[in-house]
């Protein structure tokens, strides 16, 4: 197989960009990953996906979990890759929860699938669910990994991105003030006034 330029297809279809963002925590970055422009290509999402697989192919897998909503598509294509049955988990009243009668058998051994793991959050209340469910969740694998903390389990990831980031009121791209402050994300991306 030849080797993947996991950059260079994320720039190809618009998922990394660069410039002054403004972070659903309230921070800013120089640089932002929204995987969602990556998946809509299903060959980008195969190719990205198996850098993945390669790395987890050999862990005894017996389902594949994303959370909703981004890491769907990205539990499908590491499930349809490995052939594992994959489910998806979602909020309810604001608890993850693994509904629409999908099960996870006692002892059953799981990757949790994630788009970007960039605080953990919802990788944690995944697997927090999971094995309350009698799971054993033995970590996750995600297109990019930004964080830098433990998590508490091992991530497997296409590409390690090490994003800038700062508080509003130690931004250097601020101070700079020629370059607008973009508000991306699942539920908006708009420029915002300086």
């Amino acid at each position: 197989m030849n080797k993947i330029d996991v950059v260079d297809i994320l720039k190809k279809s618009d998922a990394l960009l660069e410039g002054h963002f403004l972070l659903s925590s309230g921070k800013h970055s120089n640089r932002y990953i929204q995987c969602a422009k990556v998946l809509r290509f299903p060959q980008y999402a195969k190719d990205v996906l198996s850098t993945v697989v390669e790395q987890i192919k050999d862990l005894e897998i017996d389902l594949v979990v994303g959370p909703a909503m981004g890491g769907v598509i990205v539990s499908y294509e590491l499930g349809r890759q490995l052939n594992k049955e994959t489910v998806f988990t979602e909020r309810k009243d604001g608890v993850m929860e693994l509904r629409r009668g999908f099960e996870v058998k006692p002892g059953a051994r799981i990757i949790i699938a994630e788009d970007v793991v960039t605080t953990g959050k919802s990788t944690i209340e995944t697997k927090k669910a999971l094995e309350a469910l009698g799971g054993e969740v033995i970590g996750v694998a995600c297109i990019a990994n930004r964080t830098n903390d433990d998590i508490g389990m091992p991530i497997y990831s296409a590409i390690k991105l090490d994003i800038q980031v700062h508080d509003a009121n130690e931004c250097p791209l601020c101070k700079e003030g020629n370059i607008a402050l973009v508000k991306p994300g699942s539920r908006e991306f708009k420029e915002l006034g300086m």
